[in-house]
């Protein structure tokens, strides 16, 4: 009996995209018992639904099938591999190079749970106590790279770890970090420019009333819209912090794969 469709279910035109990069092992392998795709879309369920494993519709492959799946496609980097693809494709689609030589930085506070509890600090700029995932894009708002800490750690103290790995992604493509003012300072700037980034604080203007929409940054602020979108990261509901940046990863490259499609066909 064919189930009813989800609005999360990965099209084929997706599917045939990302298919590639998911299958660890053949279609048919004698120890699979669920489709491939029909793991992938109870993924995509959950991320999106927010909901807790055991509470997955019964008519998608049973949780402890999704969840294991997930955990060993995160630790193959997978997710990683796709967004980057991706993010090359989608500059090309734009008329951009492949690699971006500008990105911006930021972070967001996500509120802890019982789960995530033990490993959450106290964020006294936003009045929070749970985990900080700090993003690196590039201009169109795409992932280039995140660490995920606990929300007392400084943002200005992730700038070597953010700026080296978005170095190592790019072929070392990045000039210039566009930062807030929660960057400043002079150790973050040689932290930077360690890597060969010269990093650009946008400040507010002095006298402004009401929203300012800065330069470059409302481009991260966009991001953080649109992980928005996923209730699973509403607030760290993970044990390990790897499963939390995993889940940014995998809600990125559902977001990336479903653009790269529309572009596609409507270029069709």
């Amino acid at each position: 009996m064919t189930r009813k469709a989800y609005p999360t279910d990965v099209s084929d035109d997706e599917w045939a995209f990302v298919a590639p990069y998911l299958t660890l092992m053949i279609e048919d392998a004698p120890q699979r018992d669920h489709s491939l795709r029909e793991v992938f879309n109870g993924l995509r369920w959950m991320v999106r639904a927010g909901s807790s494993w055991r509470l997955m519709p019964h008519d998608l492959p049973p949780w402890h099938t999704v969840y294991q799946q997930t955990q060993r496609w995160i630790k193959a980097g997978v997710f990683e591999e796709i967004v980057h693809d991706l993010r090359e494709l989608l500059r090309l689609l734009s008329g951009r190079n492949a690699q971006p030589s500008a990105m911006i930085l930021d972070s967001r506070t996500l509120q802890s749970t019982v789960e995530s509890g033990e490993r959450a600090g106290y964020d006294g700029g936003k009045r929070k106590k749970g985990s900080k995932v700090h993003l690196a894009v590039d201009t169109l708002g795409y992932l280039l790279t995140l660490v995920v800490t606990p929300a007392n750690e400084q943002d200005r103290h992730q700038v070597e770890a953010l700026a080296q790995q978005v170095q190592e992604v790019t072929g070392e493509s990045v000039e210039v970090a566009f930062v807030d003012q929660g960057y400043t300072g002079e150790q973050p700037a040689e932290d930077a420019q360690a890597q060969g980034i010269r990093l650009e604080v946008v400040k507010l203007p002095e006298a402004r009333r009401g929203f300012v929409l800065l330069p470059r940054r409302w481009v991260v602020e966009r991001s953080f819209g649109w992980m928005s979108r996923f209730r699973r990261l509403a607030r760290d509901y993970e044990r390990l912090p790897e499963t939390l940046a995993g889940f940014h990863l995998i809600a990125f490259a559902a977001l990336m794969v479903k653009r790269f499609v529309e572009i596609r066909f409507q270029s069709a």
